[in-house]
């Protein structure tokens, strides 16, 4: 049987952190939270579960990931936001391979998101497969936001059935605000990398962009909620390019 370490950086939680753990306690043989000294009543719930909590100076979402997984010390980790919750589904998937022992490096997850008390099943949102259970020391994150996982050596791959549910935004407010952190974020990574901001990528790439998740991937299945993601993908893609233009102009 192999072991699990759960990993979870957290800022300011307080909301979701508690269903996160009730989630994870099955299934992890170790949790480490690293938090980025949180203010509210973050380290107060988490310190009713059996945790190893850390506390350290966040720089990017790489960094704080990469971390969190010096300190983990199970043969296997599993990657969780503290505002993600394994389904009743994925926790069995995950205890049924951790019997079995896990046979594969890494592990596809299929994430279901909640936006504004919706859960979201088309457009560009779903199916959102992500990695998330890796065997230890054959990856790194990698990437300010929107981090990936880099690979030492290509991995052998599998898939864990069942939703990792995504307790995303309550408001267009709050997902605004996120939108406009990430394309400074995005804009500078890619004026680092001396990529450049065209005319079609600032203006046909955020019409693409909404009609592929829209129309061809049904987002208007989701109704009112289905339009404002696929308008903020759109508008995501054009406002990191005009950024990206304002940084290569100067």
């Amino acid at each position: 049987m192999d072991t699990l370490s759960v990993i979870i950086i957290t800022f300011n939680e307080e909301k979701h952190i508690g269903k996160c753990l009730d989630s994870i306690i099955l299934v992890a043989d170790e949790i480490v939270i690293v938090d980025s000294f949180s203010n509210d009543a973050t380290m107060d719930i988490c310190n009713k579960y059996s945790t190893k909590i850390i506390q350290n100076k966040f720089r990017d979402f790489s960094s704080q990931r990469n971390f969190a997984m010096s300190l983990a010390t199970k043969s296997h980790l599993l990657f969780i936001d503290a505002d993600e919750v394994l389904s009743e589904e994925l926790a069995a998937s995950i205890t049924a391979l951790k019997e079995e022992g896990f046979e594969k490096e890494v592990y596809t997850l299929n994430r279901l998101t909640s936006f504004c008390g919706k859960w979201i099943k088309h457009g560009m949102w779903y199916p959102d497969k992500i990695q998330r259970l890796i065997k230890h020391g054959v990856a790194n994150w990698t990437g300010e936001v929107h981090e990936k996982l880099f690979f030492i050596n290509p991995p052998s791959k599998g898939f864990i059935k069942g939703h990792l549910l995504h307790y995303s935004y309550d408001s267009v407010a709050q997902l605004v605000e996120k939108l406009e952190k990430y394309t400074s974020i995005q804009s500078m990574q890619m004026f680092k990398e001396k990529k450049q901001a065209t005319w079609i990528k600032i203006y046909i790439n955020p019409i693409w962009a909404f009609f592929r998740g829209y129309f061809l991937k049904l987002g208007f299945l989701d109704g009112w909620q289905g339009i404002i993601i696929q308008y903020s993908i759109a508008f995501q893609t054009k406002r990191k390019y005009i950024k990206l233009k304002k940084e290569t102009d100067y």
